[in-house]
């Protein structure tokens, strides 16, 4: 039997709630395979800030080294909130960039995908979103602008004035390349690179790089497009795309689109992979407004357990029948209030709820 170890970091606002949920599913992958999950709670986010005076605290980063995957909640407070801790100690700052820091986790996945059967959750007409949306934004995630050199200060004039460095050398942009490039091969083989050359010499660069890398994968088709043409037809033609691949900050802006596109983040699960390390997390916020009020939908955070069974633990078939278990729960006309407005044709459950079917299911679906 394997055995895994996996850091579970519930995080901040509704991450607690939505976590418990994740780990019920796990907890029947578990009893349906040849498997056991070791789960490692630690402090993590706004929560640890409170309780040690660090958003990452020494004793989160050891368990996280000892950690075969990383189960992460959604961090962060209220604006408000926010201002009752120090600003480079604030979750973002303090905790997350530090974290895909200390395991390299250059790339970044996160799925767009509507079936035909939940376009009803889309803002978009039903003729733009046709058969579906399956596409996969490939986020470089630890160089460019987040993570270049910042300063703040007085200039000469008596003005206050920022500097942010966007920087990237050729190894950070090849190696996120190259897992775009290998996706693509397994997908449609299609590969959209997105950038901004005419006017970010970091674009012209990354481009150079893409053609030198894209010889070792000729049967990949490569449709070169301007971020800001980007941001248009994923509103006006979601369908064309497969894969995505693109620089630190249009990957952030995009894929929050991406949410827009599915009627909300709360459907789009996330996988942070790294060459030694990976952690899975909602592509969402920690909605502090909504924190236990039990109403959040658990989707994105049990679709991060799929993403993780499969780029982790090798277990690609149960990641399927997780997705098609939480689709399926749609399927049958249930949702949850902060993705459904009363009146929308569905029955409301609560988060507690919506984990429970998705239990259901996946004990009902034949064993790999």
């Amino acid at each position: 039997m394997k055995n895994y170890k996996v850091a579970v970091l519930a995080g901040d606002g509704i991450g607690p709630e939505i976590t418990k949920e994740a780990l019920k599913v796990l907890k029947v992958v578990e009893e349906r395979n040849n498997v056991t999950f070791e789960l490692l709670p630690a402090l993590f986010g706004a929560c640890a800030y409170f309780e040690t005076g660090d958003a990452f605290p020494q004793q989160t980063k050891d368990i996280c080294d000892s950690a075969d995957a990383i189960l992460k909640g959604p961090i962060g407070l209220s604006h408000e909130e926010s201002k009752n801790i120090p600003i480079d100690k604030q979750p973002e700052r303090g905790a997350l960039l530090p974290l895909r820091r200390r395991y390299n986790t250059y790339a970044n996945f996160r799925p767009v995908s509507l079936p035909k059967e939940l376009a009803h959750f889309s803002p978009l007409k039903a003729e733009i979103i046709g058969e579906g949306i399956d596409f996969i934004i490939v986020r470089e995630l630890v160089g460019g602008l987040y993570f270049g050199k910042k300063e703040t200060g007085v200039d000469d004039k008596g003005q206050r004035y920022v500097r942010e460095v966007l920087e990237y050398d050729e190894g950070q942009i090849r190696q996120i390349l190259v897992q775009a490039f290998k996706l693509a091969t397994a997908r449609k083989k299609v590969l959209h690179n997105i950038h901004k050359s005419n006017v970010l010499k970091s674009s012209v660069l990354w481009n150079e790089i893409l053609e030198e890398v894209a010889v070792d994968y000729p049967d990949v088709e490569v449709i070169n497009m301007l971020v800001d043409a980007a941001a248009t037809y994923l509103c006006l033609k979601p369908t064309q795309f497969d894969v995505m691949v693109m620089e630190n900050m249009f990957g952030d802006i995009l894929s929050d689109q991406g949410g827009g596109i599915l009627g909300s983040l709360g459907l789009m699960p996330s996988a942070c992979i790294g060459d030694e390390k990976a952690y899975y997390e909602p592509s969402h916020g920690s909605a502090p407004d909504i924190a236990g009020k039990n109403m959040a939908n658990p989707y994105s955070m049990i679709g991060s357990v799929a993403m993780m069974l499969e780029n982790s633990f090798d277990m690609a078939d149960e990641a399927k029948n997780v997705w098609a278990a939480m689709q399926g729960v749609f399927a049958d006309g249930f949702s949850t209030a902060d993705l459904s407005k009363p009146g929308a044709g569905v029955n409301m459950i609560s988060t507690q709820e919506f984990g429970d079917k998705v239990v259901e299911k996946l004990k009902n679906m034949p064993t790999v």
